[in-house]
């Protein structure tokens, strides 16, 4: 099975060590990564699609991709 996360943050380390963690457990970079501004905040916010594959598993709604 494949499975895609939208990973979010504020354009800060926070956000860099979040794509970094999902990387280090074998998620992909997919497509190029996006950088808006958040009137409600005030603040700059990033954006990167992520994807892996899983063998042996198939796709549950009520999963945690983040545990995968």
């Amino acid at each position: 099975m494949k499975l895609y996360r939208f990973l979010t943050g504020p354009d800060d380390a926070s956000f860099c060590h979040k794509v970094t963690a999902a990387l280090n457990k074998d998620w992909e970079l997919s497509g190029a990564p996006t950088y808006a501004f958040n009137a409600a905040t005030g603040l700059m916010q990033c954006g990167q699609a992520v994807v892996k594959e899983v063998e042996g598993k198939d796709y549950d709604p009520d999963m945690k991709l983040s545990e995968q």
